[in-house]
């Protein structure tokens, strides 16, 4: 990515401010229920780095993270080589973290025990080799993959590093790529916005033997065209999600709200939100996912650092187990670490 393109992404995020977040300190909520961080990034970018010891620092604040997952960020792409090959340069990459990880000299967690890499699914049948390139040099960490499909009419929300054209989810040289995953045994990462959530159950229906993973609940936004129509937008993503559960190949992660698309206003405030601030700010959504997913196709993701701009690690995590009070401890254990290691096919 150049430098011009990633200035511009993260414009589309928000900023990371340690100053601000080191204002919010509490208790650890408890500390020994074992959790799967099934999302996170690492990257090194101009004005932004969040690399192992980045995320080491957040892991180890207090709550007990045996396991993460990495998803796809453009991170260390192959400088040359076909076009097609270069993604395959970041599962090299997260696979030598993970390699550090397994060393046990950077602690217990399993770091990016499991990897989602991307791979441009608009080449149909020709994306094979790139699936099997990134099993060889993934190991056996490598699970899938994402190719990002985030597109609205309004051209605020767009992420400029990125630019998928409408309805790709319908393309037949699309659905040609997706089709060689599967046979891999590998699963698919969807990262989309609430209105297009139908096009990805239209997805899974035609491909039910393809696992999937909707990822940060589905993108229900609140910027820009939709600024002050929360009350709107909800019952049409609440549609959506319950239409979507009705595929049983489909799994949610609860998390990535935090977002600027999503138009909360948490970085606003003069102090970081507490636990409980975030806890019912989400509740509408999370107990949805549950209520039409169950909580075994259900696990909470902390999506960092892209959210550390409004809120920490460990006041994050105290948020999900407050949502997660009601719930019984397999119903815990599903939320926090079992759906993901299962998704993930983790060997913890």
């Amino acid at each position: 990515m150049s430098t011009s393109t990633t200035t511009a992404a993260q414009s589309h995020y928000l900023p990371v401010r340690d100053d601000w977040l080191a204002r919010r300190r509490e208790p650890i909520l408890e500390p020994e229920l074992p959790i799967v961080d099934p999302h996170h990034h690492l990257w090194e970018r101009p004005d932004w780095v969040y690399m192992l010891d980045d995320l080491l620092a957040d892991i180890n604040s207090g709550h007990n993270i045996v396991a993460t997952v990495f998803v796809q960020c453009r991170a260390m792409h192959r400088a040359s080589g076909p076009e097609e090959m270069k993604p395959v340069g970041e599962t090299e990459f997260v696979n030598g973290v993970a390699a550090m990880s397994a060393s046990g000299g950077y602690g217990p967690t399993k770091i990016c025990a499991g990897i989602v890499g991307h791979a441009d699914l608009r080449l149909g049948a020709r994306v094979r080799p790139v699936l099997e390139a990134h099993l060889k040099v993934g190991g056996d960490r490598f699970r899938g993959i994402r190719h990002i499909t985030a597109w609205d009419p309004d051209p605020v929300l767009l992420n400029p590093a990125y630019a998928p054209p409408p309805r790709v989810m319908y393309d037949p040289t699309f659905r040609e790529g997706f089709a060689q995953l599967a046979p891999l045994g590998l699963s698919f990462d969807a990262w989309l916005y609430h209105p297009q959530i139908a096009d990805l159950t239209a997805l899974a229906r035609a491909f039910p033997d393809t696992s999937i993973c909707l990822d940060h609940v589905g993108g229900p936004l609140g910027y820009g065209s939709y600024t002050g129509k929360r009350a709107e937008v909800f019952p049409v993503w609440a549609a959506a999600i319950k239409e979507l559960a009705t595929c049983p190949n489909v799994v949610v992660k609860l998390g990535g709200l935090a977002m600027r698309i999503n138009g909360f206003d948490f970085h606003e405030q003069t102090d970081p939100p507490t636990s409980e601030a975030l806890a019912a700010a989400w509740k509408p959504y999370v107990e949805t996912c549950i209520e039409a997913f169950g909580v075994n196709r259900c696990m909470f993701e902390s999506n960092f650092p892209v959210d550390k701009g409004s809120y920490g690690y460990a006041p994050f995590w105290n948020a999900c187990k407050i949502l997660a009070r009601g719930a019984s401890a397999d119903e815990k254990t599903a939320l926090f670490s079992g759906t993901a290691t299962r998704f993930y096919r983790l060997d913890l």
